[in-house]
């Protein structure tokens, strides 16, 4: 094989500790997350010459890999929000099949929820003033106010309804309940939903995502490698990236996401169609992102998400997603990880079959950024 024409594999993933964890630092879960995901593939940490990592400052993947003892050769430090983590699996694909790379380490870890308990960050989450953002600050606009009014727009301009919104978390609480890692389990109904506390409309609480500690990791590398690994390598088949907007005045349709192009560049390049895919995992910071981007990936026709969600015609979230399983911050890379053990049968009571019957032979996860400001898709084979 020359430099250019690699496959790459998924070989190692693993989730660090999650949920409640008052004593970690982000350094150790970081650390117990690539430890992990090493033992998982197999693959002796001297073979690492490709890093990438966000989240804990401007020199995030310089001081994170300085902790776990690398000292690599390539290195990505994008951020973007919760889909950071795809776009980095696709960076780190473009890298190893070019040959600058043979193995690539995604790592994230973050104590989110300890450090609002602890009082070292609030729980109001501020991306500045500075800047576009200078213009909408000063109304108030917050996060999750900027995705209740997209979800909002969907219900005037396509006829869906709270109910349909609600049964995305009911549908991920269910997948929760049969997932141990999961830090909610216990089962909610849509009339649970409905009842909650207003958050933002027409979110109550349960139609937003959990804060939880946590970490994961996710290990690349190139076929060769993956031939001396211990686990089925689950391979890259097409990706996709795209920034749409960061003030809502420059967001021309609330009613689509990022994923819209992401997602038709990433089946494009992989040669497959929705249709084929066999479950997928979406980033679920809110409802409405979870129903918005099933249309956008092509699962069913815009204006139809609450209808597709309520037939369960395809598995998504099966690990109980931000809304029940864990979100320590940008939780792209857990859509991977959850992706990867999917493929490759390792979920017990809630694991995914075929259609015919068959352990499932196509993936995809799909992350979202800021308020739907960016997007990266990833399609993945067994």
């Amino acid at each position: 094989m020359t430099a250019g024409n690699r496959n790459v594999a998924v070989v190692g993933v693993a989730l660090s500790d999650c949920g409640r964890l008052d004593d970690a630092t982000p350094y150790t879960l970081h650390a117990q997350a690539a430890r992990r995901a090493l033992a998982d593939a197999g693959l002796d940490r001297a073979r690492i010459d490709g890093f990438a990592s966000a989240g804990t400052g401007v020199l995030a993947p310089v001081e994170i890999a300085e902790y776990l003892g690398l000292r690599p050769t390539w290195v990505d430090s994008t951020s973007i929000g919760g889909s950071t983590w795809e776009v980095m699996a696709a960076h780190a694909a473009d890298a190893i099949a070019a040959g600058h790379a043979n193995a690539v380490l995604l790592v994230y870890g973050s104590t989110a929820r300890a450090d609002i308990r602890a009082g070292r960050r609030t729980g109001d989450l501020s991306f500045g003033a500075r800047g576009p953002l200078q213009y909408e600050v000063p109304y108030g606009h917050t996060l999750i106010a900027k995705y209740a009014m997209a979800a909002r727009r969907h219900m005037i301009e396509h006829g869906t309804t709270i109910e349909e919104l609600a049964e995305v978390a009911v549908q991920a609480r269910e997948y929760a309940a049969l997932n141990p890692e999961a830090m909610f389990r216990d089962p909610i109904t849509v009339d649970d939903v409905l009842s909650g506390p207003m958050i933002a409309d027409p979110f109550t609480r349960l139609h937003c995502c959990i804060r939880s500690d946590g970490g994961a990791a996710v290990l690349l590398a190139a076929e060769e490698y993956a031939r001396d690994c211990r686990t089925e390598p689950v391979w890259i088949l097409g990706t996709g990236e795209y920034v749409s907007h960061s003030t809502m005045s420059e967001w021309e349709d609330f009613t689509v996401s990022p994923a819209a192009v992401s997602g038709r560049l990433a089946f494009g390049r992989a040669g497959v169609r929705p249709a084929e895919i066999d479950l997928a995992q979406i980033y679920d910071a809110f409802t409405y992102m979870t129903l918005v981007t099933l249309e956008d990936l092509g699962f069913c026709k815009k204006g139809e998400g609450g209808a597709f969600v309520r037939s369960r015609e395809l598995p998504v979230n099966t690990d109980g997603g931000g809304l029940s399983a864990q979100h320590p911050g940008m939780r792209g890379l857990f859509l991977l990880v959850e992706a990867v053990r999917q493929l490759r049968g390792e979920c017990g009571t809630r694991q995914v079959r075929a259609r015919d019957g068959d352990l499932p032979r196509l993936a995809v996860a799909s992350g979202t950024g800021g308020w739907f400001c960016s997007s990266g898709t990833v399609v993945l084979g067994r």
